[in-house]
């Protein structure tokens, strides 16, 4: 693991999200399970029972991906990393409609966009296998 980013990564973050979740389940006692506006996560992060766990599968799936193998923390790094790219620009316009069922508010945003920036960041240009075809054809 310690040669591969892409496991190191998807270990670090899957085990963070993994405790993010666990913690936002202490400040959403009385939420509703897709309420709009959530408890406060660290003060500023919103969060509901739904956000919670999403955060505890996309964490599962990170953890699970970074202890497997480089292949497999590599193509989930990049699924997350895209999705939370998605969610960190459509979030800026659920804010404030019903549709934010996950509670996201600016800080969220953010914080997707900087998830997404590191996870495809490494997902894309870590572990790169250079096939001896593709060797080959560069020479």
């Amino acid at each position: 693991m310690r040669s591969s980013p892409n496991r190191l990564v998807a270990t670090i973050f899957g085990a963070v999200y993994l405790v993010v979740g666990a913690l936002g389940f202490a400040v959403t006692g009385g939420v509703g399970f897709i309420a709009t506006e959530g408890g406060l996560l660290l003060g500023i992060f919103e969060v509901n029972p739904l956000h919670n766990i999403a955060h505890l599968l996309i964490g599962a799936a990170l953890l699970i991906a970074g202890l497997s193998s480089t292949v497999a923390a590599k193509t989930v790094n990049v699924v997350v990393g895209a999705a939370y790219l998605l969610l960190g620009i459509v979030g800026f316009f659920l804010a404030g409609t019903a549709l934010n069922i996950l509670a996201l508010n600016t800080f969220d945003h953010f914080l997707h966009l900087a998830s997404a920036i590191v996870l495809l960041g490494v997902g894309l240009a870590a572990d790169r296998v250079v096939t001896a075809e593709q060797a080959r054809r560069t020479a």
